[in-house]
């Protein structure tokens, strides 16, 4: 069997998103837009599949042909006949699972590969005398032959996503390096051109010099549409004596399917500002533009306050190994009144609030934009994963003059962050119960702050592409140094092109590091409910729940390359070691011994010394991660930030050694069973779900009821079509498929 940290256990917690009374309460007119959109961000979710690796679109197809044909019970009888235990059964039920949830083979929260948790030669028997095999036995066969080595591998290459020989990603092409993406972005800025929907393939010619695909994501392949703003950016290129061809046409079967329901969609808009949106949402996906999202999201962004609340595109950055280019994303929501209620008196306070972040009032925005923020209940979100709270949009241009908006999920809180106390780890005795009880309050409060003032604070020094600065140059002063601003973003750069492979875990250590400095704000407490002792709990299980969180990041980091998988937990880590640094006893981090004899530790916090010690030493941290962003100091950033993300094994933490008993005592991420909504005439019906494994994957088998043979047999082709790329990772695409 496989190393654990490799597999998905037979006993993972699998929860149901409860979106009921939401989406009883909305209207038939929202209930049809909610479906369209809905739709569409199913359909853009598939993309995921051909973002992660090169045999996730095989295996997504193989099980989606097989529980088409035998249901996941139907399915048991078989597999019992073919000599698999219930244990080998329910691991292949859970893998399955892990595969849909994760929209690939490889951890959405993490980044590591997991593989089924049975013998390879009995997942085949199943495989190959199923009825979906009687079916059609060669495309079976061929499907099998083609990802059932690489479902099992775990040749140390293929353990993570990353880049070169540090992993395995289908963002790039299996022979490019970082330098080569360091060199592709600097194409990219030299040409305005955002890596955010791109893919970038590496071919080295007959003469040695290397050539370069930059694939843009679109319905529209190479032929351009008049009128394109993007027309005169198609063609070849040379670049530092490298050849570079711009070319479109990235998953277009896929996106057309997004593009035929956010045109329906539109029918069911509320007002103006959401046709506008999803008008430009089309002609993004449909010409591969990221300047026609951009006006999208500005439609969305004056969007103030819709029952339904959607946002779709190439998003977020985590798992782009270079930091640049976004995976795709798209949910669905109805607004929490009660919740947002707590949200919107944030959000009145906000501009006083941060006035009370660490940094001069220069290097703040000129002018806070006042953002939506609402309390939501998911009704779709996919991708690869779903998130607790969101700050969108991420382009650094809007944010700073437009706006942006702020949601939390709330059901996806009230599954994902429940706490029982038998399966808390490194955690005090006496302060279990306490931890249970306050965590979701606390960490409502850690998301708002982390969003609206994290997120949504800190300005960005620029000169424009006129020469023209943004701040005063004469005036203001750097903090650090006492001296002039020496450093700023230029015209084309922006904070992902240019902190790229940290940008992420960095911006996310300033937003939680934000949101534990100012729950010790009396006001912010008091708006979400809490005073005297209670307000007093809440802000330590909030810092405690940060300080534990550091510790358990430990399991995403990977000693043999020194490089972290996840951004969020790096960052956790990075808190837990500022807060180690303040001493005075403020934070401790034990080993101890379990009542299993085996190793276990523990994690105190001193909660007199919060204020009197913590404050102070966050403060100051937090004033060096805003002032080194904001001037795009990039050298003095890194070493800060890697300086504090370093694992080793010195004393006391002797944090290497620490790895080991997280990974021994760690618990794997629960799975989310979403519902679907069905189209019965002119009503739309919601359809729920069992939270078990079988559950979740019966949701998938009836997502696409009218086309999901068609889009497997899409993705097969899609993903064959580039396998060249990865031939030294994988196998090549089966007989008749390329």
């Amino acid at each position: 069997m496989a190393d654990t940290q490799y597999i998905l256990p037979n006993d993972i917690g699998v929860s149901s998103l409860d979106c009921r009374e939401a989406f009883r309460l909305l209207s038939p007119t929202e209930r049809l837009y909610a479906h369209h959109l809905s739709r569409a961000a199913w359909y853009g979710g598939l993309a995921v599949l051909l973002q992660t690796s090169p045999e996730a679109p095989y295996i997504y197809a193989l099980l989606s042909r097989l529980f088409r044909a035998q249901d996941p019970d139907q399915l048991r009888q078989h597999a019992l006949a073919e000599g698999l235990t219930e244990e080998e059964y329910q691991a292949f039920l859970v893998y399955a699972a892990g595969v849909y949830s994760n929209m690939g083979n490889y951890k959405s929260f993490g980044d590591t590969k997991f593989v089924p948790n049975l013998p390879k030669d009995k997942l085949g028997r199943v495989i190959l005398g199923s009825k979906a095999a009687q079916q059609r036995p060669e495309e079976v066969r061929d499907l099998w032959q083609t990802c059932g080595d690489l479902m099992f591998s775990l040749e140390p290459r293929l353990r993570h996503l990353g880049l070169g020989k540090e992993g395995v990603t289908t963002y790039f092409s299996g022979d490019c390096t970082m330098e080569d993406a360091k060199l592709a972005q600097d194409f990219l800025d030299s040409q305005n051109l955002s890596a955010y929907n791109t893919r970038l393939f590496k071919v080295v010619g007959q003469e040695g010099k290397s050539h370069y695909e930059v694939r843009l994501a679109s319905v529209l392949n190479t032929d351009p549409a008049l009128d394109s703003e993007l027309t005169s950016k198609l063609k070849r290129y040379e670049f530092q004596g490298n050849h570079f061809q711009v070319t479109r046409g990235d998953y277009a079967p896929i996106l057309q399917k997004v593009v035929e329901h956010l045109e329906k969609a539109k029918a069911y808009a509320a007002n103006s500002h959401q046709e506008q949106m999803l008008a430009q949402y089309v002609e993004s996906f449909t010409q591969g533009s990221i300047e026609a999202h951009k006006r999208g999201s500005r439609f969305w962004i004056q969007d103030k306050g819709p029952i339904v609340e959607s946002y779709i595109g190439f998003i977020e950055s985590y798992r782009d190994p270079f930091g640049s280019r976004g995976e795709f994303e798209g949910f669905v929501a109805m607004v929490n009144k009660a919740m947002s209620a707590k949200f919107e008196r944030l959000v009145a306070s906000a501009e006083q609030l941060l006035k009370e972040l660490p940094w001069p009032p220069a290097f703040e925005k000129d002018k806070f934009l006042t953002p939506d923020f609402t309390s939501l209940d998911v009704l779709t979100f996919a991708g690869s994963g779903i998130p607790a709270g969101i700050n969108i949009p991420n382009y650094d241009d809007l944010r700073q003059t437009e706006g942006f908006k702020n949601v939390s999920l709330g059901n996806v809180l009230a599954v994902a962050y429940a706490a029982k106390r038998e399966k808390l780890t490194f955690l005090e005795e006496e302060d279990k119960d306490l931890y249970i009880r306050w965590k979701g309050p606390s960490f409502d409060v850690q998301v708002g702050l982390h969003e609206l003032l994290g997120h949504g604070s800190g300005k960005l020094f620029v000169q424009d592409e006129k020469g023209a600065f943004n701040f005063d140059k004469e005036t203001v002063i750097n903090p650090e140094t006492g001296e002039q601003i020496q450093s700023w973003y230029r015209s084309g750069e922006t904070w992902d092109s240019k902190f790229s492979t940290i940008a992420s875990s960095y911006e996310e250590c300033r937003a939680e590091s934000v949101g534990l400095y100012l729950c010790l704000n009396p006001q912010v407490l008091e708006i979400f409910g809490f005073e005297g002792a209670d307000a007093e709990d809440v802000i330590y299980v909030n810092w405690l729940n940060m300080v534990r969180a550091g510790l358990l990041a430990l399991e995403f980091y990977t000693p043999e390359a020194a490089n972290w998988r996840q951004a969020h937990m790096q960052a956790r880590f990075v808190i837990l070691r500022v807060l180690l640094e303040a001493g005075e006893g403020l934070v401790t981090v034990t080993p101890t011994t379990g009542s299993d004899g085996r190793p276990d530790a523990r994690v105190r916090l001193d909660r007199s010394k919060i204020r009197s010690v913590g404050r102070p030493a966050l403060e100051r941290f937090l004033r060096r991660l805003q002032v080194l962003k904001s001037t795009g100091d990039v050298v003095a950033g890194r070493a800060l930030y890697e300086g504090y993300a370093a694992v080793t094994d010195a004393p006391p933490e002797c944090f290497l050694t620490l790895r080991d008993t997280v990974l021994l005592r760690k618990e794997s991420r629960k799975l989310i069973v979403q519902p679907n909504t069905r189209l019965e005439g002119s009503e739309v019906q919601l359809v729920e779900y069992e939270a078990s494994a079988a559950g979740l994957i019966r949701s998938f088998c009836e997502r696409f009821p009218e086309d999901g043979p068609e889009l497997e047999e899409v993705l097969i082709q899609l993903a064959a079509a580039d396998a060249r790329f990865w031939r030294d990772q994988a196998q090549e695409a089966p007989p008749g498929q390329a």
